[in-house]
């Protein structure tokens, strides 16, 4: 089964006991409230280091009333189970970058249109929006509340080890990893073989020769060392990817409005701090990609408007017959922002 399809399980799927078992196990200080946060970046990925600032910072601001236990690299809990593990209350809170929802909430794709919604300002100004407010609104349907969301590219990387990825026809017959159903179709546009691959798992599949290219963000490509495996690398304002923190809405209600307080203003620390992390981060990672041998290409707006002539509009469409009813509305609120 596709790693895409599992975020729709059911909510009695099985977690990893061990896991589970050495979280519940964390000392704290007597009477704290316990917020468990699972994800999946590597300790050295920029957003990984906006959750650890965030619990640190609540815990400051709180004098150790309020813990946030952050898991990160999957240590908690694997991607595809982060969502069923949040809703029947095995941890208390975890993210997902806003393509992982997959075909479960389609409308979460709509940022990451090929060049559509990549604007630095547009990011910084999302979670203020209106366009959150109807993002937050859907996932809340299912069985999990949205209380952040931290902006985490638009500056992709197409990496690959054979020749550069410079136009559009270079995409033919490339085995290449693939976001999501919707995102693929971009791919598929050029020639492409797009195959999902959850992104822990992507450098192995380029090593192993499973995938001829890699697709993710330029920060990632630093912090997850695409460079050991990949020679070429093609920067692209391709889409916009923002990582969702969502909780577990009974333990939610159930906190203290002092507790709740401590942790919204920590995560609105959070949301501006990643902007700014964000942006820091990917121009300093195009110098460490150079600075490790990869050769790079940074596309220019005109070649950049070659693949959205080629990219946006088979997304667009796909995008719109997925989510019919909330789609068109959804990105007029995105244009807005």
């Amino acid at each position: 089964m596709q790693r895409r399809h599992l975020l729709a399980l059911p909510l009695a799927a099985a977690l990893p006991v061990p896991a589970l078992r050495r979280a519940s196990a964390q000392g704290t200080a007597a009477g704290a409230t316990v917020m468990r946060l699972s994800h999946q970046y590597p300790p050295s990925h920029h957003i990984a280091g906006v959750l650890a600032d965030f619990a640190a910072g609540v815990k400051a601001a709180s004098n150790g009333a309020v813990e946030v236990q952050v898991y990160p690299a999957e240590q908690l809990a694997r991607v595809a189970e982060n969502f069923p593990g949040v809703a029947r209350g095995a941890f208390e809170a975890a993210v997902a970058t806003n393509f992982t929802w997959g075909n479960t909430i389609p409308e979460m794709s709509a940022p990451t249109i090929p060049f559509f919604f990549t604007e630095v300002e547009q990011n910084r100004r999302f979670p203020k929006s209106e366009a959150r407010r109807f993002l937050d609104g859907i996932t809340a349907r299912r069985a999990v509340r949205s209380v952040a969301w931290l902006f985490t590219t638009n500056s992709a990387i197409f990496t690959s080890g054979r020749k550069p990825l410079v136009n559009p026809e270079d995409f033919r017959g490339v085995k290449i990893r693939g976001i999501n159903s919707l995102i693929d179709q971009a791919l598929t546009a050029v020639g492409a073989a797009p195959a999902a691959t959850p992104a822990p798992e992507v450098v192995g599949a380029l090593q192993s020769g499973i995938l001829d290219a890699g697709l993710t963000d330029v920060s990632a490509a630093v912090s997850r060392r695409f460079y050991e495996v990949q020679k070429y690398g093609t920067v692209s304002p391709f889409f916009s990817v923002s990582t969702q923190v969502y909780v577990n809405p009974r333990w939610w209600d159930g906190l203290r409005p002092e507790a709740r307080a401590v942790i919204e203003a920590g995560l609105a620390r959070a949301e501006a701090e990643a902007v700014d992390v964000t942006v820091r981060t990917a121009e300093a990672a195009v110098g460490e990609l150079r600075a490790k041998g990869m050769e790079l290409t940074v596309q220019t707006p005109e070649a950049a408007g070659r693949w959205r002539d080629v990219m946006q509009k088979p997304v667009m469409d796909a995008f719109l017959r997925q989510s019919p009813e909330n789609g068109p509305r959804l990105l007029d609120l995105l244009r807005a922002v």
